[in-house]
């Protein structure tokens, strides 16, 4: 596992101390979870964003209209 070092503006610092405490995990551990998501969200807004113009070509505007097409 490869090892990032970050700067933090303090107040962030503690807020991420005390929900690990809260958790009962290590700081780290919340850290990493965090970034997996974002991660996982920016990957989510780069495929929506590339397969949006070819589905409103197609007429799929609305959450609803791509369940129809679906089921």
């Amino acid at each position: 596992m490869g090892m990032l070092n970050i700067r933090i503006p303090d107040k962030l610092r503690r807020e991420l101390e005390k929900l690990s405490r809260r958790q009962d995990r290590p700081v780290s551990e919340v850290v990493r979870e965090s970034l997996r998501r974002y991660v996982a969200i920016e990957k989510f807004h780069a495929l929506r964003s590339k397969t949006l113009p070819l589905a409103e070509a197609q007429g799929l505007l609305t959450d609803e209209d791509i369940f129809k097409a679906v089921s």
